[in-house]
């Protein structure tokens, strides 16, 4: 792995960085964007996922020669977007409204290279829950796992076994597509490990 001086991280997510890890990169910093992620009003998941990884890519201070990486992710149904839970009650619903249907997960991925060049490239994934009994949806809010995450659950851990159908980036729903960030991260001038 090389670690490289001139990439900040714009996200203080221990996914983020796992698989960021995984291409063979490790940031110089990590830095939590302060975004305001609520949608506006009729705004579309693919529009909105795309302007919050914008807007968090531009809230982190860059100072000359530094590339930033950003990233968001949101779950899709139909044109609803279901961010993050905040409670166990979220987590109830967003799982109630997932339980046996397809949804999207979108992640967008925004690179500012050193000389202020702004890519970005989205990953759709589309999913299938298997239909979730109450008792399942109760065992998964006590694990915790939902609480803080897109749609209410992490597909890297208990709800994967819920997973019937996946079509797309595994790890765009775990918060960063690799091979769209590999692209654009090489784009920029990063060099891969």
């Amino acid at each position: 792995m090389t670690l490289n001086p001139h990439l900040i991280l714009a996200s203080t997510s221990p996914r983020r960085a796992e698989l960021l890890a995984r291409l063979g990169v490790v940031p110089s910093r990590a830095a939590a964007p302060d975004v305001d992620e609520s949608p506006l009003k009729a705004e579309s998941p693919r529009v909105y996922v795309q302007r919050v990884a914008l807007a968090k890519a531009h809230a982190v201070p860059r100072a000359s020669g530094e590339i930033i990486l950003a990233g968001d992710t949101t779950i899709a149904l139909g044109r609803r977007i279901l961010g993050k839970a905040e409670d166990d009650a979220s987590v109830r619903h967003m799982l109630g409204l997932l339980s046996g249907r397809r949804h999207h997960c979108l992640t967008a991925v925004c690179v500012i290279a050193a000389d202020g060049t702004v890519r970005t490239r989205l990953s759709d994934t589309i999913l299938a829950f298997k239909p979730l009994s109450a008792s399942e949806i109760d065992g998964y809010i006590a694990c915790g796992e939902g609480l803080g995450k897109a749609g209410g659950y992490a597909i890297q851990g208990r709800a994967e076994a819920f997973v019937r159908f996946l079509s797309g980036s595994h790890s765009g729903v775990m918060g960063l597509p690799l091979f769209e960030t590999r692209a654009l991260l090489l784009a920029s001038g990063v060099t891969l490990g």
